[in-house]
């Protein structure tokens, strides 16, 4: 392990993966973590780094379009050395997390600027629109230093995904032991025994879906799935997913 691992940031969509990856930093030697905490609140540790995930700015506050937070003042706030990861996950599967918490009161942040103009919007578009604001303009503000941490890649092998995210940050994986090993057996894609739901995730989940890669499938229909295409297709080539009837199915 390094002397001193640097300082990391979450940043992403909701409903995206990022509680879950952000705790997978308590598990790791060196970090305190703190989850959506408001900038001016972060404590940097005596000793070791802090690891955030999605930080807030008061109300009032303008960021720029699809951050949390002014990136000027995310620097002041947690400095260098710092890793940057953008959690990412397949916009339709997104959409399908995000409808609980964009129903309530559009409470996923940050919310779009425009957000009270899709307030008239079906539900689905209006989470498109979070999807694609912050995987938009929002990713296009840190493209040159983030690293990309899929969902999908997360789930399917999680101990590759702590493994890989160690060795960025300078530690050796095997510092990790056994809580690193307990983070990586509970991620996992479909219900059972061993999964458990990130913290903070668990009061907007929605009992009707048995995995979490391709949920779309059973959640959205045709309609529902014609009419988001449009609003999150750019920031899906962005990233590389497939769309139905646009190179995927």
């Amino acid at each position: 392990m390094t002397d001193a691992p640097p300082n990391v940031v979450i940043l992403g969509c909701g409903r995206s993966g990022t509680s879950i990856f952000g705790e997978l930093f308590e598990a790791i030697p060196g970090y305190t973590y703190e989850s959506e905490p408001y900038l001016a609140d972060v404590a940097l540790p005596e000793r070791g780094a802090v690891a955030v995930k999605v930080p807030r700015t008061p109300e009032g506050s303008t960021p720029p379009v699809g951050s949390p937070v002014a990136l000027a003042d995310l620097a002041d706030a947690i400095p260098a050395p710092r890793v940057v990861f953008w959690q990412v996950r397949h916009p339709l599967d997104a959409i399908c997390s995000l409808r609980v918490g964009i129903a309530d009161d559009w409470g996923h942040h940050p919310r779009p600027p425009d957000w009270q103009e899709w307030l008239h919007r079906p539900l689905v578009e209006r989470c498109a629109h979070h999807w694609a604001t912050i995987n938009g303009p929002g990713y296009d503000l840190v493209a040159d230093v983030a690293h990309v941490n899929r969902f999908e890649a997360m789930l399917l092998d999680p101990p590759a995904c702590a493994e890989s995210t160690m060795r960025r940050l300078g530690i050796d994986p095997s510092a990790g032991g056994p809580a690193v090993d307990a983070w990586s057996d509970r991620v996992q894609d479909t219900d059972n025994e061993r999964f458990i739901e990130a913290v903070t995730s668990r009061r907007r989940s929605r009992p009707d879906h048995d995995r979490r890669i391709d949920r779309w499938r059973d959640n959205l229909t045709p309609s529902e799935v014609a009419s988001v295409l449009p609003i999150v297709a750019s920031g899906a080539a962005t990233f590389g997913y497939d769309l139905p009837g646009r190179g995927g199915e």
